[in-house]
């Protein structure tokens, strides 16, 4: 369970990031276009980036490689700082926000 000071520190998120395109915020997380790409665990914040951006975070110590269920996972981290937050939520939200290219051609 999230400490007082965690559960504001992601609200407050919550509000920053909720008048973004595409995001909506329901009971797994933040969500743009349909996909998670943001959500509180405990006290940390639980990003998916691309794979080369959570290896670097995890090799510098930043971050944290995310298991679900024993399953580490090459894209989803874990974020202690909560003075990182807004800025891998973002980085979050742009990459699982992207539209795929082409698809109309």
């Amino acid at each position: 369970m999230a400490s007082d000071a965690t559960r504001e520190a992601y609200e407050a998120l919550e509000f920053s990031l909720r008048d973004e395109n595409g995001v909506t915020i329901d009971e797994s997380g933040l969500v743009v276009h349909g996909r998670l790409f943001a959500f509180l665990e405990q006290n940390d914040l639980v990003v998916e980036l691309p794979e080369s951006r959570s290896n670097d975070l995890v090799t510098r110590g930043v971050a944290e490689q995310f298991s679900s269920e024993g399953h580490p996972s090459r894209k989803w981290v874990r974020v202690s700082d909560v003075q990182l937050w807004d800025e891998l939520a973002r980085e979050a939200h742009e990459f699982v926000g992207e539209q795929p290219v082409g698809g109309e051609s």
